[in-house]
């Protein structure tokens, strides 16, 4: 579970693109978080993972302070950012290894789990490949892969399906209602509306900052598509 508790950030001591941000993402449940670009998603995304820091308010991991227990809390937490810059000078294969032995992930558990979803994204030929050779796509199933290799609690993840062909996309969406079956958490940003009102249980909209709208996804739409909603809340 993720608490997020009147988080407010400031960039340069002068842009607030952060302001008394507060919700809730539950364990077992898919949540997407949407806005428009500058809004404030991936500033969010990045203070609840640690990289960023904030002035006021808290952010509990399973009941942890990110700012006090940063390593417990990332200990259960995998990361996708929205640009998959990996270290290009490796294999694919030394990448995923090299994340796997940040977690101290078992010999077992990394092969079960490297060959599970590289044979879903349809890639297990390209694990030894150099990363620099890999298309924008290539490398976004790469970070999955290693974001999933040590079966995290809660899985973070800014615009995950941008440059995945349409079984990628499928997969993970499969992926991740399995995940949420199993009680883990699951929070991603993304611009596509269509995936967010089929796929989740929940879903927070930010604006300039502040959260407009949190709530389940009929409680959100009403009658309406969630693009419309969306859209209202852009015009005013």
């Amino acid at each position: 579970m993720i608490e997020i508790k009147n988080v407010s950030k400031t960039y340069n001591g002068k842009k607030k693109v952060l302001k008394n941000v507060s919700f809730d993402i539950n364990s077992g449940e898919i949540f997407a978080f949407i806005g428009h670009n500058g809004a404030g998603k991936t500033t969010m995304i990045k203070s609840i993972i640690g990289i960023l820091d904030f002035e006021e308010g808290d952010i509990l991991i399973d009941g942890k302070s990110i700012r006090k227990e940063p390593i417990e809390c990332k200990k259960i937490m995998a990361y996708v950012p929205d640009n998959p810059d990996l270290y290009e000078n490796m294999k694919a294969i030394d990448f995923i290894n090299f994340i796997c032995d940040i977690y101290d992930v078992s010999e077992s558990k990394r092969r079960e789990n490297t060959l599970k979803y590289a044979k879903m994204f349809e890639i297990e030929d390209k694990l030894n490949d150099d990363i620099a050779s890999f298309s924008h796509g290539m490398k976004q199933k790469i970070a999955l892969i290693a974001a999933l290799s040590h079966d995290p609690e809660i899985l973070i993840m800014d615009e995950p399906f941008v440059g995945l062909d349409p079984k990628a996309v499928y997969d993970m969406k499969e992926i991740m209602r399995t995940m949420a079956k199993d009680g883990k958490t699951i929070f991603f940003s993304t611009h596509i509306l269509d995936v967010a009102e089929k796929l989740c249980d929940r879903v927070a909209i930010i604006n300039d900052g502040t959260i407009v709208k949190v709530g389940k996804m009929k409680e959100i739409k009403g009658d309406e598509s969630l693009e419309q909603v969306f859209l209202e809340l852009g015009e005013k």
